[in-house]
């Protein structure tokens, strides 16, 4: 009997801890503002230099066509140019970010998140998703990892995306910007993003995703969407109805027709396979 009751327990306990790492794997955190990265200098001119991003993109970015995602030549990565990237981070980390202007700072997080996320996958690299990498007992991801400090304070790629861009910004194409090196992410971008460029490659980001198979695809009568609209459904009006409204600002002649003669049902799904190359 003491067996019974024994093994009873220790089931229940797995259980509970393989749906507990099952919710916390698939829920999206809210976004919750960090009051002290809204401080800014709006009259300051200072430009931070991203050219180190640039040239690494340059070198081992992939672009895909037909809708097929951009990939990355990690496994290519030479030393020296791991190396490089560590130098461009310990720069980033040095900027008095609070001391930038708003469109300064808004390039600055997205750059420091994707270049964040490519070094951390090599630093783990051979790995089939980004998945396999830990930051805790209950969390399938790096994304809990504090990774960098910035005027001294340690951050994680979840502080940086749910405490400060999102937030602040308030800009739901930020979701097309930061990338998690991912098939079904919206695609990293092949040039660092600059307080001048933003806005244009924020508006082709979110274009080029939507009418993508990625984002937008139909199963027969039925609509599958990313996870994206699902996670962050909040950012997208908080509805069906306005994801699919937002899809449609950035639909292709095509698509829209599509769309619009839609009545089925919708479903999300997301592939989590490495980017790649």
């Amino acid at each position: 009997m003491k067996f019974k009751k024994l093994f009873l327990l220790l089931t229940l306990t797995s259980l509970t801890l393989v749906s507990a790492l099952s919710q916390t794997a698939s829920a999206a955190p809210k976004a919750e503002l960090w009051p002290r990265w809204q401080v800014n200098d709006a009259n300051s001119k200072v430009q931070v230099d991203h050219s180190a991003w640039g040239k690494f993109l340059n070198q081992y970015l992939v672009e895909g066509e037909s809708g097929e995602p951009n990939r990355l030549r990690y496994a290519s990565v030479s030393a020296g140019d791991k190396a490089a990237l560590a130098r461009y981070l310990d720069a980033l980390s040095a900027v008095p970010v609070t001391k930038l202007n708003p469109a300064e700072q808004k390039a600055y997080w997205i750059n420091l998140y994707n270049v964040l996320t490519v070094k951390t996958i090599l630093d783990h690299y051979p790995l089939a998703s980004i998945r396999d990498i830990k930051s805790g007992w209950f969390s399938a991801g790096p994304w809990n990892l504090k990774l960098i400090k910035v005027e001294g304070v340690e951050l994680c790629l979840n502080d940086i995306e749910h405490r400060i861009l999102r937030p602040i910004w308030q800009d739901n194409r930020v979701h097309y910007a930061v990338n998690c090196a991912s098939f079904g992410c919206p695609n990293l971008q092949p040039e660092p993003f600059t307080a001048a460029n933003s806005e244009v490659l924020l508006e082709q980001a979110a274009r080029d995703f939507i009418n993508s198979f990625r984002a937008v695809r139909f199963d027969g009568k039925n609509l599958v969407l990313s996870s994206i609209y699902d996670w962050f459904q909040v950012d997208f009006g908080d509805s069906e109805q306005g994801v699919l409204a937002h899809v449609h600002k950035y639909a292709g002649p095509e698509l829209t027709s599509r769309l619009n003669n839609f009545k089925g049902s919708i479903s999300y799904s997301y592939n989590w396979n490495l980017n790649g190359k």
